[in-house]
């Protein structure tokens, strides 16, 4: 999994963390599990705000 693949990205952190709501999750949370997940493989360095507001929007929407 790349920073891009964020429905993946989303599905994984819905699956891992099914209690968290992921609206009221801060960007460093959301960063740090992204780099825990299992199938994970890119740089840390490569993700910003448009790519983890685009992983959170994919959460929420898993959520619904």
């Amino acid at each position: 999994m790349k920073w891009t693949d964020t429905l993946h990205i989303a599905e994984a952190l819905y699956d891992k963390f099914p209690d968290v709501d992921p609206e009221k999750i801060r960007f460093t949370d959301l960063h740090n599990w992204v780099l825990e997940l299992d199938g994970f493989d890119d740089d840390k360095n490569r993700s910003g705000e448009k790519i983890l507001e685009a992983i959170q929007q994919a959460w929420i929407d898993e959520a619904r």
